[in-house]
């Protein structure tokens, strides 16, 4: 059951409605955001137990990247709906170093009465999390211009080898490599090796590859290949574990045919630590091997070439993107001197040089940058030294295209893009920064091909696809349409401004004024210094009439000045 399917029930004296988005007592009425009513209406399943914010985190956020202060500010939010004190608390208990507690009374309708008829569910006494009921199995920062979205936007593959049997290239999926140390912080190394065989996997033209984004979707999950093979289409699945202690490391890889369900290939490496990059070739090699690719010389040489071979280095990078994904102020400056640490042990390591411009260009875009102008201009600085220093990475391509398209440099921003795609045919980010530029150079239909494209591909679309397509549809008047992806999208990450910008501005062109200023009211909580003005000056539309048309909608909609 999903939170717009719930049935309405009491919390306390508030009657919730979850399919609304509604409370309500007496005359009153409070309308909550979804988010919030997903928390509310996960809270009320388990009455009285301690809820953790990891099992938040999991099952509402549903694995999302978010801040550490997401599910903060939203139970703040719900107790101010609630009208709850924190101190003496009615309805929501925070229980320190655990979690929270919902300690008033919840009812539900008798499904045989009228709704005023309801059987009382009494709380339990505060003890730890009890099981989660079956149909609660599923739910960063706010992206002034919305470019720092294309994380995962799906791969371009055409003539895909199916099931069915029709002619192409084979198709793969990575899953994540799961840790089996004992050692939580060695998740970096699983994920960066994992990260690491998807992108060198991408450079060859003769293989479908699933993007990181679908791969990502299956961590901590146990999921049948055939399953896998059935719902993504592919023909086989890479699954493998990563074990360091110490000086050693072992990794052990395993490709299995979904439709036998058979090995293809598999094999444990035994190595220190140190060739950690020279397992992760050779794992690309078999792959090649087993599934008789033929690669091309230039992609014999991209593969050949390695970001770093400095182990040591690699850990800090992985920190850095950990932390750059979590998207707020301090994690995009804690990220950037982990970067700079992967720097100072190697000087030559052109992604983290790439990654480091990402900072800056995300710091400028979100108004963070003491000096915007000087942010910008080093980070485009930085990233053309990231592909001079590592040329066969699509990843230090795409960071340069995103620097141009900060600074509105369209013709620049889409050459870099196509070289990421170039580098790498099945490189998902590059197709996705082309779909964003489209989006910006007011060529819409252009846009939602490539992201409709990525959807089919991609089945495992994040709120960036839904982003890119909304402001496509907003572009063409379609605002009905828009509202659509971009009210889906707002469900799948909350915290991002942009969304709301757009959104509000699409209820404006669709004739809901409510709906509009109740958008901008939300956008103001979650960033009261975006205005009109800042939103002209940073958004990179490239169309004189549609940036004035946006900027038009947002006046309307109640954005101050």
């Amino acid at each position: 059951m999903t939170r717009a399917e719930g049935k309405a029930l009491s919390i306390g004296d508030w009657r919730v409605s979850p399919a609304e988005d509604l409370l309500q007592r007496g005359d009153e009425l409070v309308r909550l955001e979804p988010k919030a009513m997903e928390v509310l209406v996960y809270l009320a399943s388990r009455p009285g137990d301690v809820v953790t914010r990891e099992e938040l985190e999991r099952d509402v956020w549903r694995g999302a990247v978010v801040g550490y202060d997401a599910v903060t500010n939203t139970v703040i939010k719900l107790r101010k709906a609630l009208q709850d004190d924190a101190r003496q608390p009615r309805f929501i208990a925070t229980v320190p170093k655990k979690g929270y507690q919902l300690i008033a009374p919840v009812t539900q309708p008798d499904d045989d009465a009228h709704p005023a008829a309801v059987a009382t569910v009494a709380p339990s006494p505060a003890a730890g999390p009890s099981s989660r009921p079956s149909w609660m199995t599923g739910a960063t920062g706010k992206v002034l211009a919305g470019l720092a979205v294309i994380l995962v936007i799906g791969l371009v593959a055409l003539g895909v080898v199916n099931h069915s049997g029709q002619a192409g290239p084979p198709s793969i999926v990575v899953l994540p490599f799961e840790n089996i140390s004992n050692d939580t912080r060695q998740d970096y190394l699983a994920d960066g090796i994992t990260e690491d065989i998807i992108t060198d996997l991408s450079r060859l033209s003769g293989l479908m590859v699933m993007s990181r984004a679908t791969s990502s979707s299956f961590k901590g999950r146990d999921v049948a290949p055939d399953v896998i093979g059935k719902d993504l289409g592919v023909q086989y699945v890479l699954k493998g574990s990563v074990q360091r202690q110490g000086a050693k490391v072992r990794v052990s890889a395993q490709l299995v045919d979904t439709r036998t369900s058979a090995n293809a290939w598999g094999q444990r490496f035994d190595r220190d630590a140190s060739q950690v990059f020279s397992v992760q070739d050779e794992v690309t090699h078999r792959i090649v091997e087993a599934l008789a690719i033929r690669i091309t010389t230039q992609e014999k040489h991209r593969l050949a070439q390695k970001a770093t071979a400095s182990l040591e280095a690699y850990d800090f990078f992985q920190e850095g993107k950990r932390l750059s994904r979590v998207s707020t102020k301090q994690t995009n400056e804690q990220a950037r001197v982990a970067f700079r640490k992967a720097i100072q042990l190697d000087p030559n390591y052109g992604r983290a040089y790439g990654s480091i411009a990402y900072t800056l260009t995300f710091d400028y875009l979100r108004g963070w940058a003491e000096n915007p102008n000087e942010a910008l201009d080093r980070a485009l600085v930085l990233a053309k030294k990231a592909v001079v220093l590592d040329d066969s990475t699509p990843q230090t391509y795409w960071v340069l295209g995103f620097a141009h398209l900060a600074r509105k440099e369209y013709a620049d921003a889409e050459k870099a893009a196509e070289e990421s795609t170039r580098v790498a045919p099945n490189f998902a980010d590059g197709y996705g920064l082309l779909a964003l530029i489209d989006a910006n150079l007011n060529k819409p239909k252009e846009a939602i091909a490539l992201i409709k494209k990525g959807m089919r591909l991609n089945p495992y679309y994040t709120w960036e696809y839904l982003y890119i397509q909304g402001i496509a549809h907003y572009a063409l008047g379609e605002y009905d349409d828009a509202i659509k992806v971009l009210e889906d999208a707002e469900k799948r990450n909350d915290n991002v401004a942009q969304i709301k910008l757009f959104l509000a501005a699409s209820y404006v062109g669709a004739g809901r004024p409510g709906d509009a200023k109740w958008t901008v009211a939300n956008l103001q909580t979650l960033s009261p210094t975006t205005t009109v003005t800042e939103t002209a000056n940073t958004i990179p539309i490239a169309d004189p009439k549609l940036k004035q048309a946006l900027l038009t909608d947002l006046r309307k909609a109640g954005l101050p000045e």
